[in-house]
């Protein structure tokens, strides 16, 4: 007896069944999704050059609309998969601003959640959606046709961190010494996102805001860049990257983006880019690290220390104006801002841990003095407007000794002794304090789980939005 053959390949045997539209489109999403010719032929019992014609007419086939009557199959489509494709390049890039480096089999699971979210989200399907496997000759094909590189194949990158962080504190500590800089010399910058009107999930605010038609979180998403040297007395400006260049908030509180205490930038997707960060370097950096240097009768020479995110241009020294000539650059190694990024020990986790207690603290006010309701603050009162006045607040309340102390892995040297470091918990505890106040039943872990959230990948449909 020989092997059991599959329907499809017993409908194409005999009278040689035609080959229905329905089924090109299946021969094309089964090839999309991973199947090679040659195991196509075998399964629908077709020569191999009738499936390479079938997969050539691909444009074609697709464009054509299916019999009337007959139901479409949509679980794994072609369009399905070109919006997986064009979420996950969106999703790389997120990944690489935030300096992350992604393995092969890190992207081919992503590309299968992203799948399975979209299979869900289309009109009309029901039961097991098909299983979309992100083969190798997929993730070849991908690559192929996104011209992404720097993918690592499998997990090696993970193991040298360590060795890199080493590798490099010795090499930073090397230039710092022969260059001879204090610390009032030396800076780090770095980039983060922050949902700035965003309360713990299990308030009654986040589930009813999840449940209006046409809630979009990703219109509520900006990027800060922020700055500061290794003594921690010198905060610069920071860059604020948003979706609107003139929000209607604006309008209404008459605001002059120059008087603003950050660097108002927009564009589509929220993003620090080259050209925003170079701006930046010679319109905020530039100006008042010159001017710190000058007031304090140190050396007119400055090293800015950075990881290497697609917006950190590494010939940054030529994009710089002459007058900032005195300023150098260093790239921290791929895979080890986690260990050694000043910006990373703390700073930015306590900037939004201020944040989040300054935004309790405004609802509770609001509430606590007028006839508003949280609700009806939420809703008509809180603007981007007053975000920006609550993250001014939030970066003023980071401690030059919070600042130096960041330093302690790369440059112990250069923080101050201290017979003890400032408990943050207790931010913490008055924000779920404060939240209780007005009925928000919120823990410590809520609080964490929501300042860790800003930082979290994106969701499919904040990639959708996107």
């Amino acid at each position: 007896m020989g092997p059991k053959k599959t329907a499809a390949a017993e409908a194409g045997e005999g009278k040689k069944a035609k080959v229905t539209l329905e089924m090109k489109k299946e021969i094309i999403r089964k090839h999309d999704g991973g199947m090679s010719v040659t195991d196509l032929a075998r399964e629908y019992g077709r020569n191999p050059s009738t499936i390479g014609t079938i997969l050539k007419m691909r444009e074609k086939i697709l464009a054509t609309d299916a019999a009337k009557g007959v139901t479409r199959i949509v679980k794994n489509c072609p369009a399905v998969l070109e919006e997986v494709e064009k979420l996950l390049l969106i999703w790389l890039e997120e990944k690489q601003r935030a300096g992350d480096t992604v393995t092969e089999a890190v992207i081919c699971e992503k590309a299968k959640a992203l799948h399975t979210d979209l299979v869900w989200e289309q009109p009309g399907t029901s039961g097991e959606p098909e299983v979309f496997k992100a083969s190798r000759g997929w993730f070849d094909r991908f690559k192929t046709r996104s011209g992404i590189h720097n993918v690592v194949r499998h997990g090696e990158a993970a193991s040298s961190d360590v060795s890199a962080a080493g590798d490099f504190a010795a090499e930073f500590l090397e230039v710092v010494k022969t260059e001879g800089y204090f610390p009032q010399q030396v800076f780090n910058c770095d980039e983060t996102g922050l949902f700035w009107k965003r309360m713990p999930k299990r308030t009654f605010i986040t589930q009813e805001e999840a449940k209006l038609p046409g809630h979009k979180p990703m219109k509520d998403r900006l990027t800060l860049l922020f700055c500061a040297n290794g003594s921690g007395d010198l905060k610069i400006k920071p860059l604020l990257v948003y979706h609107s260049e003139n929000p209607r908030a604006f309008k209404k509180h008459k605001v002059d983006k120059e008087q603003l205490s950050v660097m108002w930038r927009s564009n589509s997707k929220a993003w620090v880019t080259r050209v925003l960060f170079v701006d930046w370097v010679n319109l905020a950096f530039g100006p008042a690290v010159k001017q710190y240097l000058l007031d304090n009768d140190l050396p007119l020479k400055a090293l800015l220390l950075m990881d290497n995110a697609p917006a950190h241009p590494k010939g940054l020294e030529e994009d710089l104006l002459e007058e900032f000539s005195f300023i150098s650059i260093m790239f921290l190694p791929p895979n080890t801002t986690p260990l050694l990024q000043p910006m990373d020990q703390q700073v930015i986790a306590n900037f939004k841990k201020l944040y989040t207690k300054e935004l309790f603290r405004r609802c509770f006010e609001v509430t606590d003095c007028t006839t508003i309701t949280l609700r009806e603050f939420w809703k008509d009162h809180f603007d981007i407007v007053t975000c920006l006045k609550m993250i001014t607040t939030a970066w003023n309340g980071i401690s030059q000794r919070n600042l130096n102390c960041a330093w302690r892995s790369l440059w112990p040297d250069c923080v101050a002794p201290s017979d003890s470091d400032a408990p943050e918990s207790t931010v913490v505890q008055d924000i779920v304090a404060l939240g209780r106040t007005m009925g928000l039943e919120v823990t410590e872990e809520d609080i964490s789980e929501l300042v860790e959230e800003h930082d979290h990948e994106l969701t499919t449909q904040e990639l959708v939005e996107l």
